[in-house]
């Protein structure tokens, strides 16, 4: 993960703001699911692997649509269990 300053950049481009706006609906798509509060989905998503891996430029996960990696953090959730 390149990360400068605070901003997420892949290949010379800055993709803060596209991230950042794709964590916010991710969120609100698990907290809509779960019924939970987006603050304690946050929280919940913010200590997933899927997060990590989200927030790795390199890994492209940050290209896939949001419900993609929605789905992607409760087959982790299954396999933690």
């Amino acid at each position: 993960m390149e990360l400068i300053k605070d901003k997420y950049i892949y290949k010379g481009r800055d993709l803060s703001f596209l991230i950042i706006r794709k964590i916010t609906r991710i969120v609100s798509l698990i907290a809509e699911s779960n019924k939970n509060s987006f603050d304690k989905s946050y929280g919940d998503f913010m200590n997933s692997h899927t997060y990590k891996v989200l927030q790795d430029t390199r890994s492209l996960l940050w290209y896939e649509n949001s419900e993609f990696v929605v789905d992607e953090y409760f087959r982790e959730l299954e396999e933690k269990k």
